[in-house]
């Protein structure tokens, strides 16, 4: 990748402010398997040992092996399996042996899977924008720092320190932008990796995420890109999946709303730091977005 996209990722992480709320260790042994449709949060799971199969809503199932990680942003479901699943009569419920250890399949039978598997949560406001930013599913094998991470996330869970919060809050920082900087860009659908992965594209998203206070037009992110006007947009569109502006005006919002749920800076500073040159102007752009004033927003979080 070209120096500095690191950045936006960076930022669209810093925005999700990831927060940890389950971290365990899964062993299995014989045939198993858990299934959840009800599941709200953001996913990942690291083979430690052993081989199994995974089945998320929408896409084909994946065999899994040690040494592989898998980020799923916001899953609608998943079966997780033995490599051969068991018949649904069969089943049994998972087991928890201990705080943060978890056993699946029969108790008789020796753990020949063993993962670490961590759910949490975005307390992004607008967070349903920068998850749309992101791959619906990234699979990783054999990168080593990603592994490492995440029994030290584990540990971070189990322990009661002084600030835990904060020591988890940046190591899921790091963990998600490890994953999303190191899955494969091929068949990517439409969002940010992909078009960070597009060296036209990356020096225009750059000034997007990092200077969006500016003045920002598709003339000048053309002239980022080295491309013309036209074609630049139609290959933003295409590969980001929205209009430069509506994307640039979606970003805008989400840094707005991120500083509004803070309550330290006025109407007039948030104004300037994401491009409007008033704070009325800032307000009309935020009613046209939103449907509502900033002072209603702001309003709702303080509730």
């Amino acid at each position: 990748m070209l120096d500095g996209v690191e950045d936006c990722l960076s930022s669209i992480v810093a925005l999700l402010k990831p927060e940890m709320t389950i971290s365990k260790v899964v062993e299995a042994g014989g045939q198993w398997q858990v299934e959840r449709h009800d599941l709200a949060s953001p996913f990942y799971c690291a083979i430690a040992e052993g081989v199994c199969r995974i089945e998320v809503t929408g896409r084909p199932p994946l065999t899994l092996v040690a040494g592989d990680f898998i980020l799923i942003p916001d899953p609608q479901g998943f079966r997780l399996t033995s490599s051969m699943p068991p018949k649904p009569e069969a089943q049994v419920r998972p087991l928890e042996i201990e705080p943060g250890r978890v056993r699946l399949g029969p108790a008789d039978a020796p753990v020949e899977m063993r993962a670490l598997v961590g759910h949490c949560r975005f307390e992004a406001t607008g967070r349903d924008l920068l998850v749309s930013l992101l791959p619906e599913m990234i699979h990783v094998s054999g990168h080593d720092r990603l592994m490492a991470l995440v029994p030290v996330i584990h540990a971070e869970t189990r322990a009661d320190r002084p600030g835990r919060g904060l020591v988890l809050e940046r190591l899921l920082e790091v963990l998600l932008i490890e994953a999303l900087r190191s899955g494969p860009v091929v068949d990517m659908p439409p969002g940010l990796l992909r078009g960070l992965s597009n060296p036209r594209l990356a020096a225009a998203l750059r000034r997007i995420h990092l200077h969006s206070g500016g003045e920002i037009s598709v003339t000048a992110l053309a002239k980022d890109a080295g491309m013309s006007r036209s074609g630049f947009f139609e290959l933003f569109r295409r590969e980001i999946g929205r209009a430069p502006m509506e994307y640039v005006t979606e970003w805008r919002m989400a840094i707005a709303k991120a500083l509004l749920r803070q309550g330290e800076l006025t109407n007039a500073q948030i104004s300037s730091r994401v491009g409007y040159g008033s704070a009325s102007a800032f307000g009309m752009a935020f009613v046209r977005h939103e449907g509502f004033s900033p002072r209603a927003f702001a309003g709702k979080q303080d509730r």
